[in-house]
């Protein structure tokens, strides 16, 4: 039997099928396998042998389309790959304006994670009535002006919800972000009924005015409106897995106009003379802020080649 892991915790997998939906374990040979990521995950298609009533074991995994995953510490110090959702159409990427700040960088690491796996990516910019829309723009207007779409929303105002919902309908999404920033109860005001576990930002202490996390245990729910949604657990570092310094670029989609028109092939866009990337920073083409973080990151990803 073929089916689809909709849920994964502690060892187990429920797995669904045409027919009904079965509590798996892993074969043992499968947990022998030494792989530098996970061997079954959210949205895995498997291959799968009923055992007793109700449940089974996973035999096969099959090779995934697509994926949003981080690095994670693994085994004896060694890094390893955390896939947090396969074979999935888009990512849906929520940041609140406030209560907890948006922190931008962690965005750009969503995006590149998006772009570097051909994956569709919407930004929400939720909590929209904590903040003026003036001052909403002046956070999030520059995504817009790169061409990613920006839903504004409020579950306490009502608003964006409706664009959200028909965001979701009919594709295979990941909601993922920051803790704290609402993404569950977005979910629940999209689908009433979810009673998915929410909290609130803590106000006080070392963790003042960062969000709790409430998702314990990802799970692929499904829409009425057709297709799933992963609700996945808050993120407080999102460390990218095996991307080249060289490549980081490409995750930047403003910048590939202007890759191939740099003098020296391949450029880091950080020293070299006649960078066209460095000169459409100049002339305001390119944002400061995205180049910066480009900077960061570049750096970040070159130190971590010359520690291995």
């Amino acid at each position: 039997m073929i089916g689809t892991v909709v849920k994964a915790q502690s060892g187990f997998f429920w797995v669904a099928t045409d027919d009904t939906t079965l509590r798996c374990t892993l074969r043992g040979r499968l947990k022998k396998s030494r792989v530098a990521s996970d061997i079954a995950t959210l949205g895995d298609s498997v291959r799968i042998t009923p055992t007793i009533p109700g449940e089974g074991a996973i035999e096969e995994v099959l090779p995934r389309q697509s994926k949003l995953a981080r690095r994670a510490a693994g085994a004896k110090g060694v890094w390893k790959e955390d896939v947090i959702v396969a074979n999935l159409d888009q990512l849906v990427t929520v940041f609140a304006v406030a209560q907890p700040e948006p922190h931008v960088r962690m965005l750009d690491r969503f995006l590149i994670n998006a772009e570097l796996n051909d994956l569709d990516v919407v930004i929400v910019a939720n909590k929209c009535d904590l903040r003026s829309d003036d001052e909403i723009r002046a956070i999030f207007g520059l995504y817009e002006e790169i061409g990613y779409t920006v839903l504004r929303t409020s579950v306490r105002a009502g608003r964006g919800v409706d664009e959200v919902r028909a965001q979701l309908a009919g594709k295979i999404s990941a909601f993922s972000g920051p803790s704290g920033v609402g993404k569950s109860s977005l979910l629940n005001t999209i689908q009433p009924g979810l009673q998915l576990k929410t909290g609130a930002v803590s106000e006080s202490g070392s963790n003042a005015n960062k969000g709790r996390h409430t998702t314990v245990a990802p799970e692929l729910i499904p829409l009425h409106g057709g297709g799933y949604v992963a609700d996945t657990p808050g993120i407080r570092e999102l460390g990218l897995w095996q991307v080249p310094a060289s490549e980081l670029d490409w995750g930047f989609r403003e910048f590939r106009p202007f890759i191939e028109e740099c003098y020296f092939q391949p450029c880091s866009h950080m020293h070299e003379p006649d960078c066209a990337v460095r000169d459409a920073v100049s002339q305001g083409t390119i944002h400061e802020a995205r180049y910066d973080s480009y900077v960061r990151l570049r750096e970040e990803l070159s130190a971590e080649t010359v520690g291995r």
